[in-house]
């Protein structure tokens, strides 16, 4: 809940402060399994709280039941989350937006919602809110980080508002209150610590950082990674494997980020080291479940299907694959797994291709 020192602060979005008289409305966009943590752990927390989904048969279901079984079974929602389908009643008076849309689906539906919120400023409804990116994916058409996507789809007066969730947090631990630590990057220190103020407590703890694309890369790379270490497991090529592809994983993430302009600590920080080694050992990542069933020779289409939920990583590694391409960055292991999913390639011809490549320091 939000302790009496934490009411008594002021927020103020647009000008307008806002305080324990009234307290943010927290809107989460997007309910698969981590829109609808965020959801609950917001609920929980004793803010005002809307999930919204994008068909009505989802909203209804979820409200009759007081959980989505579709995606997150085990956890019930809290009396302070409401659902539904109808995006101007997600946004009316939202003071903080969390964005937990696929990345391959963010751009129309960020569309989708400046109309609604072009709307509402017009009729004078409510404040300007503020954005938190929880989706982890570079766009594969334009290469775009998910926060380029907000700036280019939203209004030019939200763009200081936006900011990006990274870290290792499985969305079934967070609903369920487990103890987490993540980081939240703005360009803007007062919306990131707002962020940071509003939402920590009840078992999550925010960091801050001013390295919007660090944290976004590291998020999204590492999903390539965790695809890699669940073939290495599913071909049952052993621990020493798994270890080194991790390590050697994180030598590849990070030179692409460098290179891009982000902060090597935040590459060694919770948005890269940390998501990484949980994404890629944890038995709830999707992207490693993936990478276990593609190592034991099943089909992509097939693993898909049965799984009915987004694995980022396979979209991800399009994006990577050409951004290391674009940037002239050598990213073996991002290469080997676009040839696994995208060229036909056999897992035992990827690691003979990754084992057989010129030796090299391990530094450069």
């Amino acid at each position: 809940m939000i302790s009496e020192n934490e009411a008594g602060c002021a927020l103020v979005y647009k000008g307008r402060a806002m305080n324990d008289a009234s307290p943010p409305v927290v809107t989460v966009l997007g309910a698969g399994s981590w829109g609808t943590a965020l959801a609950i752990h917001a609920a929980r927390h004793g803010l005002e709280t809307r999930l919204w989904t994008r068909t009505a048969e989802h909203a209804a279901d979820m409200a009759r039941e007081r959980v989505n079984r579709r995606y997150l079974a085990q956890a019930r929602f809290p009396d302070r989350l409401a659902v539904g389908d109808d995006l101007r009643w997600a946004l009316d008076g939202a003071s903080l937006v969390i964005v937990a849309i696929p990345s391959h689906g963010m751009r129309e539906s960020m569309a989708r919602a400046r109309a609604v919120l072009d709307e509402l400023g017009a009729a004078g409804r409510g404040p300007a809110p503020m954005y938190l990116i929880a989706a982890k994916g570079v766009e594969v058409e334009s290469l775009k980080t998910m926060a380029d996507v907000l700036e280019e789809e939203l209004r030019p007066a939200d763009r200081p508002r936006i900011a990006a969730l990274g870290g290792p947090s499985f969305a079934a631990e967070v609903a369920a209150g487990q103890p987490t630590a993540v980081v939240v990057a703005s360009r803007s220190r007062e919306v990131a610590e707002t962020f940071q103020r509003v939402l920590s407590g009840d078992g999550l703890r925010i960091y801050v950082s001013d390295d919007v694309l660090g944290v976004e890369l590291g998020g999204a790379f590492k999903n390539v990674i965790a695809l890699a270490a669940g073939v290495c497991d599913g071909a049952g090529l052993g621990q020493n494997a798994r270890a080194a592809l991790i390590t050697r994983g994180l030598a590849e993430i990070t030179r692409l980020s460098l290179g891009l302009g982000a902060h090597p600590a935040t590459l060694a920080g919770l948005a890269g080291l940390g998501d990484l080694v949980l994404t890629c050992t944890g038995g709830l990542s999707r992207n490693r479940r993936v990478g276990l069933a593609l190592g034991e020779g099943r089909r992509l289409p097939e693993i898909l299907a049965e799984m009915g939920m987004v694995a980022e990583g396979v979209k991800n590694t399009l994006s990577a694959q050409r951004l290391a391409q674009r940037e002239g960055v050598e990213m073996p292991i991002t290469a080997v797994m676009h040839a696994i999913l995208y060229e036909g390639c056999s897992v035992r011809h990827a690691v003979d291709a990754l084992m057989q490549r010129d030796l090299k320091p391990e530094r450069g």
